[in-house]
């Protein structure tokens, strides 16, 4: 049997490259597609696929939190996360919560396919170009700082909260997306920013671009260049 895929990305052209890319492929399945956070996990549970390649910026929730959400009400699904910038802390993160691959979004398309084959056999994949700096953290903690970083600085709550607001949203519309009042985000919004020593919005956009939370526009991944070759 093909091992069955959810592709979960805001990029509709990503979607579509990667969906065509695999189905040149006899041993692969595109069974589903998500745009966001919410519909990631929901697709998840509707259909259990055998492995979610995700987006680890998608709207709404994060690839991240969706992960960990994965792996608890379904363990047996396989997560190869695609980030668009090569970060130590979000790759510690993913792995804590999970994941079974990790890949750059700028990846050869033959790396994505040895990925997806190597999580499908039930084995870990990291990309050369995260795995190196994973190890050097490990045999050099001091060198990579002994004070956290500003992703760490912040809660799990401050983290939705800053992605939410730093795709859009008002205090009120984020207030409804998580199910508390609008003055709990106002007190989380106001802490997160004492802690990373921001004084307006465009400062909070700019800190969310920093740490890979929401995505540069215009950013997109090569693999979608590869459909069309």
């Amino acid at each position: 049997m093909p091992t069955r895929i959810l592709i979960a990305d805001d990029h509709h052209l990503l979607r579509l490259g990667l969906r065509a890319l695999l189905s040149q492929h006899p041993d692969f399945s595109v069974v589903g597609e998500a745009s966001d956070g919410k519909l990631t996990l929901s697709e998840t549970l509707l259909l259990v696929p055998d492995i979610v390649v995700m987006n680890i910026a998608l709207p709404g929730m994060n690839g991240m939190e969706v992960t960990a959400l994965i792996k608890r009400r379904l363990p047996q699904v396989r997560v190869i996360m695609l980030a668009e910038l090569n970060s130590e802390d979000y790759l510690r993160e993913s792995l804590r919560v999970g994941v079974d691959g990790y890949l750059l979004k700028d990846t050869s398309y033959e790396e994505l396919l040895l990925a997806l084959r190597t999580v499908g056999q039930g084995r870990k994949y990291l990309s050369p170009a995260v795995s190196g700096q994973l190890v050097d953290g490990f045999l050099n903690p001091g060198q990579s700082g002994a004070s956290q970083s500003p992703l760490q600085r912040l809660t799990s709550r401050e983290r939705s909260i800053l992605q939410l607001i730093a795709e859009g949203r008002t205090n009120r519309s984020t207030a409804e997306f998580l199910s508390v009042s609008p003055k709990t985000i106002e007190k989380h919004r106001a802490r997160l920013m004492r802690k990373l020593g921001l004084r307006n919005a465009a400062e909070l956009l700019l800190a969310a671009l920093e740490m890979g939370m929401v995505e540069r526009p215009g950013a997109v991944s090569r693999l979608v260049d590869r459909s069309y070759a």
